[in-house]
């Protein structure tokens, strides 16, 4: 009895316990003319006509194809079967933005590269003639003109980068693998991505929009048809688009635009200081809450930062009120500014926030870089080297010593033969330290082996190369 007395009162609670879910929300059509219409369609007819397809092409030499040129049994005569050089035309796609009005068109660098013509079809279908004004190696972003029939062509208005957020709507146009011009759709999933570009200043804006070959140099636009960035390179195990493309933020475009204004020279801040990034490790010990900003771990003691300031084991947090994340994020910013420009820097040490002012500088030619080709009988014939100075080191990269001799280029020879880059530093000759190029043409001229020990630092790799001439 009691057993079902229970039963009820159970089923009497469940009852009462009990809810109906809750309605369903009804899916609705739209409730207006305008909201079908919705569309991209105003925006990209704006903005399609100030993007183009650009066609490259470059002259490659390379040797002929011999039958035997490899069998040993005729290398014992003497006979040699490597074949007559040629020259192969190599052609190469991409994309391009006009940016002003009188026909000058921004790119990547590794679009028109040892081009020797260039092309540009617009779309409406012409096809004119274009010559690089500026290439930049450090950015991967030229500067091109068309020769003739430029003036009126349509410019895309450029946006302030720094004021994106990620989540914002974005369109990229270009030309992806040829099939002609192309607009894809999606958000900025991303901002200060660095660590991820071929360019010494790799700071990127990452979106969903498919980016694809043929797209590098193409636009990335905001809703009000503005540039944000110039498309640049994907991330992809098929060469194709998987949703992770990286576009080169406009404020970087800027300054090489006003290099071309101004002779095609680009002349960045020097810093005066190296620096690494805040590791998970450091946080507690410099007095952080997380992983953030670019640590000192070297200032110049004749340089801009330590004239400001800056010491070994500054955190610096911004630039002029922008965040820095890292050392990567700090050359971005400093870099979108110009020589004589003053930033305000907000830095911590010991604990503390402090603010600094630090007057950007041109770096100096001091030493003098003496650039000098070697020739002859020299174990580093094909080389041209030179003095680190501020200068140099700038161009190299920034990473280098303060002194010291470096391969400023190869153009075969012995040191192609040892397998020499641009950028590598000659740190001793037969155990014979040399510190500029002067010591350096001593230890040259003195010793009359036939045999050579090249000591040489290449980033953190000591190499010790043997070779006998």
């Amino acid at each position: 009895m009691f057993s079902v007395m229970f039963r009820y009162i159970a089923l009497f609670l469940a009852a009462f316990a009990w809810q109906a879910p809750p309605p369903a929300v009804a899916q609705q059509v739209p409730q207006s003319v305008q909201q079908m219409q919705l569309s991209f369609a105003p925006l990209v007819r704006k903005t399609s006509p100030s993007v183009v397809n650009i066609y490259a092409k470059r002259v490659v030499r390379e040797q002929v194809f011999m039958p035997f040129m490899n069998d040993p049994f005729f290398g014992n005569f003497g006979f040699n079967f490597g074949g007559p050089m040629r020259d192969r035309v190599e052609n190469s796609l991409g994309s391009g933005v006009i940016v002003s009005n009188d026909g000058r068109i921004a790119t990547n660098t590794h679009v028109i590269k040892g081009a020797t013509e260039i092309s540009v079809i617009t779309s409406d279908g012409r096809e004119l003639d274009a010559e690089i004004v500026l290439s930049d190696d450090k950015t991967d972003l030229a500067i091109i003109k068309v020769s003739q029939g430029g003036a009126g062509l349509p410019a895309l208005p450029l946006a302030d980068s720094d004021s994106l957020q990620v989540g914002d709507l974005v369109l990229a146009i270009g030309n992806p693998f040829g099939v002609g011009q192309t607009v894809t759709s999606g958000i900025i999933s991303g901002l200060a991505r660095t660590g991820v570009g071929r360019t010494d200043y790799g700071y990127y804006i990452q979106t969903d929009a498919a980016i694809n070959p043929g797209n590098s140099g193409g636009a990335l636009i905001d809703m009000q048809g503005r540039l944000i960035g110039v498309n640049s390179m994907i991330v992809s195990k098929s060469g194709g688009s998987l949703g992770i493309g990286f576009a080169i933020p406009v404020n970087m475009l800027k300054i090489v635009l006003a290099a071309a204004d101004t002779g095609g020279k680009i002349v960045r801040p020097w810093l005066g200081l190296q620096g690494q990034p805040v590791t998970p490790d450091m946080i507690a010990a410099l007095g952080l809450s997380r992983a953030q900003g670019a640590l000192v771990n070297r200032v110049n003691p004749n340089g801009p930062a330590a004239r400001a300031g800056i010491k070994t084991g500054d955190v610096i947090l911004s630039v002029n009120g922008q965040e820095v994340q890292n050392y990567e994020a700090l050359k971005f910013r400093l870099a979108t500014l110009s020589v004589g420009a003053k930033a305000k820097l907000v830095l911590l040490r010991s604990g503390k926030k402090r603010d600094l002012d630090m007057t950007l500088e041109a770096p100096p030619e001091m030493p003098p870089r003496e650039e000098t080709p070697l020739a002859g009988r020299s174990p580093l014939s094909g080389a041209t080297v030179a003095n680190i100075n501020p200068a140099v080191s700038e161009e190299l990269g920034g990473a280098h010593q303060e002194t010291g001799v470096v391969v400023m280029g190869v153009s075969g020879g012995n040191a192609a033969r040892l397998g020499l880059a641009r950028g590598d530093m000659i740190v001793s000759i037969n155990r014979q330290n040399v510190g500029s190029v002067k010591e350096l043409l001593q230890a040259l001229n003195s010793s009359s082996s036939r045999r050579w020990l090249i000591t040489v630092l290449r980033g953190k790799q000591v190499m010790n190369l043997m070779i006998t001439i």
